[in-house]
């Protein structure tokens, strides 16, 4: 009877998010450290692209809203068996799985951030989403216009990141092909090259802390692989950062872990589309799909029983 958590990254807040979230008590505490951070207007921010698509504040969002969710959902669901997070969603899932407390992962992912702004510090960089095109075929194309792979989600689905430039000139190679394309709502060109400063300085910032080893598997980013060891998650943490997200790894780990059912634990429903796409006999669902965390927990016992 394990549950799986899936945690997400950046592109999937919105406006009109989890609207119970306010109105629930046990979410406060999180909500209002996340909102010292990013400021108490953090809703109506979501309506201005280019703030909400800012590093600075989108990943302190994404893991204060994540935590806040679980906190709200974590006495009404069994403990998980296994968890992951997609990019810095990786952080939230790393918090639940016992490596540190809500505030000490939002002091995180805003140092995180900071690392990842500095590193193209005065240069346009950004993802693009890519569906349509095997591996095989988009290597070149990578090749030719100097991007990399950021994400691997299936062999015919990735994300791929570098100069701004770079991105339209392989945007438009690859439309002429017939790939469908999305250009994500990210600043920085997350989990490439270069990105290598930043990991480097988040390793130190994670190395600083003061984290514990995590109770629960969470299946790291960066090489797909089921961990609970303090020393090889917090490597995971860092090298991700610079290195190509395994996600499907990752969804494979999970699975590999015994899950009988899924729930992403967030805003959007991107990672449980992905999920049922690859692992189809297992039920997922998002916390978007519900008006409340106990219409998300009754979901989850039916699915158990």
């Amino acid at each position: 009877m394990t549950l799986a958590l899936l945690f997400p990254g950046q592109g999937t807040q919105h406006p009109d998010l989890l609207p119970w979230l306010e109105r629930t008590p046990a979410c406060a505490p999180v909500l209002a450290a996340m909102a010292a951070r990013i400021g108490a207007d953090w809703r109506a921010a979501l309506t201005e692209p280019d703030r909400a698509s800012d590093n600075r504040f989108a990943q302190p969002l994404l893991t204060g809203l994540s935590l806040a969710c679980w906190t709200a959902l974590a006495e009404r669901l069994p403990t998980p068996g296994v968890v992951a997070g997609y990019s810095v969603g990786e952080l939230a899932a790393a918090s639940v799985a016992g490596l540190c407390d809500a505030a000490t992962a939002l002091a995180l992912a805003e140092q995180r951030a900071e690392r990842m702004s500095q590193a193209v510090a005065g240069r346009r960089t950004g993802l693009l989403a890519v569906q349509g095109v095997q591996a095989g075929g988009l290597q070149p194309v990578l090749d030719r216009h100097g991007l990399a792979l950021a994400i691997r989600i299936a062999p015919d689905s990735a994300v791929i990141g570098g100069l701004a430039e770079a991105l339209d000139a392989a945007q438009a190679e690859l439309a002429a092909q017939g790939a469908r394309l999305t250009r994500l709502a990210v600043q920085v060109a997350s989990h490439t090259p270069w990105m290598v400063p930043a990991a480097a300085g988040f390793a130190e910032d994670l190395a600083a802390a003061r984290l514990a080893a995590p109770r629960l598997w969470l299946a790291c980013n960066a090489d797909g692989v089921a961990r609970r060891d303090r020393a090889g998650v917090l490597r995971g943490l860092a090298a991700q950062i610079a290195a190509p997200v395994r996600w499907d790894a990752c969804m494979d780990s999970v699975a590999e872990r015994g899950a009988r059912c899924a729930l992403e634990i967030g805003p959007g429903r991107t990672l449980a589309k992905m999920w049922q796409a690859r692992h189809p006999h297992i039920p997922v669902r998002s916390v978007e799909d519900f008006g409340s965390s106990q219409a998300v927990a009754d979901w989850v016992a039916r699915t158990l029983a």
